[in-house]
C-alpha cells in the first residue's frame, strides 16, 4: 500500500482530537451568560419600576405624624432622594456590586438582614408545598394517562384544570372562611407556645396547614397535566410495544419504561417553577400573614420602602433566573438528544 496520504487524510491527521466535554462547557457558559444578562436587566428594571409608582416616599414615611418642611427635606437629603435619578442609580449599583442592598426606610435595618430573617419561613412553606405538589401531580398524571378516558381521568383532570385557573388569594380566603376556628389564620407560631423543639415544630406545622394546602392546590395541577400529556405521547412508542411483547406486566412497562421517559419535561418544569413559586407565595403569605418574603414584599410596597422593594425584587427575580439556568443544564444531563445537538 502507498504511504502517501490523500488531502482528506492529511486534514484528518493534522486536526486536533475532539475534546470531550467542550460542547458541554460551552453550553453551560452560554446559559450562565444569558442568566447574567437577565440579572442585569432585573437590576435596572427593579430600580426604575418602583420609582414610577404614584405617591411620594417622604410623605408616606411621615403619614399620620406632624412634620415640618425642614424635617421632610432633611429626611430626603439623608436618604439621597434629592439627587438626580442617574446618581441614585449609580449609588444603588455601586452598593449592589459590593453586596449591599441598602438600608430599609421603615425598619431602619440593612435590607440583607431583613431578607435573611424572612427567607427561612418562605423556604419552609414553599419547600413543603412543592414536594407535596410534585409527588401528587406526578402520581395523578401517571394514573390519568394510563387510564385515559376513564372516570378517574375525567374527574382528576377536570379538578386540576379548575384549581389551576383559581386565583391563589381567592382560594386562600375560601379556606379561611371554610375552616374558621380549626386552624390558625395568621403567623407562624403562637407567642405562648413552649420553647422546646417538639412544641415549636407542632405549632409551626399547625400554622402551615392552610397556606400549604392553598399552594399545593394551585401548583400541583401543572405537574399533573404536563405529566399526563408527556406519558400519553410515550404510550404509543415502539419500545413499549417491544416491552409488552417480551411478556412484561403492564405496571412494569409503565414504571420501568414509560414513566422515566415521560419525566423529562416534568423535571424541567419543576425547576422552572421553583423560582416562580417563591414569587407566587406573595399572595399566600399576605392572606395568611405568614412572615416570609412574600409578606415582606407586600409590606414594603404598602409603605413604599424603596430599598426593601428593590432587594426583595432582586432576590425573587434572581431565584427565577437561577432556576431557569439550572433547568437548562439539568435538561442537557437528562436528555441525550440535547447533548447530541
Amino acid at each position: 500500500m502507498s504511504d502517501i496520504l490523500t488531502p482528506t487524510e492529511d486534514a484528518l491527521a493534522e486536526a486536533p482530537p475532539p475534546t470531550r466535554g467542550g460542547g458541554a462547557l460551552r453550553y453551560v457558559l452560554t446559559k450562565i451568560g444569558g442568566g447574567l444578562v437577565s440579572m442585569a436587566l432585573v437590576v435596572v428594571l427593579g430600580f426604575l419600576l418602583f420609582r414610577v409608582l404614584p405617591g411620594d416616599v417622604i410623605q408616606t414615611m411621615f403619614r399620620g405624624r406632624p412634620a415640618s418642611p425642614e424635617l421632610m427635606a432633611e429626611a430626603e437629603e439623608r436618604l439621597g432622594l434629592n439627587k438626580p435619578l442617574f446618581e441614585q442609580f449609580l449609588d444603588y449599583l455601586w452598593r449592589l456590586l459590593h453586596g449591599d442592598l441598602g438600608q430599609s426606610y421603615v425598619f431602619n435595618v440593612p435590607v440583607t438582614d431583613k431578607i435573611l430573617e424572612r427567607l427561612g419561613p418562605t423556604l419552609l412553606l414553599v419547600g413543603v408545598a412543592t414536594l407535596i405538589a410534585v409527588a401528587l401531580g406526578l402520581w395523578l398524571g401517571t394514573r390519568s394517562a394510563w387510564r385515559r378516558g376513564s372516570r378517574f381521568d375525567r374527574i382528576s383532570t377536570g379538578v386540576a384544570l379548575a384549581l389551576w385557573s383559581t386565583p391563589t388569594f381567592w382560594l386562600g380566603m375560601l379556606l379561611l372562611a371554610a375552616t374558621s376556628g380549626l386552624f390558625p389564620t395568621a403567623g407562624i407560631v403562637y407567642s405562648d407556645t413552649a420553647p422546646d423543639f417538639l412544641s415549636q415544630a407542632l405549632d409551626v406545622a399547625h400554622h402551615m396547614v392552610l397556606p400549604t394546602i392553598t399552594l399545593v392546590a394551585v401548583i400541583y395541577a401543572q405537574y399533573q397535566l404536563v405529566m399526563r400529556s408527556s406519558l400519553l405521547e410515550e404510550m404509543g412508542a415502539d419500545y413499549l410495544t417491544t416491552a409488552r411483547a417480551k411478556g412484561l406486566r403492564d405496571d412494569l412497562v409503565r414504571r420501568r419504561h414509560a414513566v422515566p421517559n415521560a419525566l423529562l419535561p416534568t423535571v424541567t418544569l419543576v425547576f422552572l417553577h421553583l423560582g416562580f413559586v417563591i414569587a407566587g407565595a406573595v399572595s399566600v403569605e399576605t392572606v395568611f400573614s405568614w412572615p416570609g418574603l412574600g409578606l415582606l414584599t407586600y409590606d414594603a410596597l404598602r409603605v413604599r420602602d424603596l430599598p426593601l422593594l428593590q432587594g426583595t425584587f432582586v432576590v425573587l427575580a434572581g431565584a427565577v433566573i437561577l432556576m431557569n439556568v439550572l433547568a437548562d443544564v439539568l435538561y442537557r444531563v437528562l436528555d441525550p438528544r440535547v447533548r447530541a445537538s
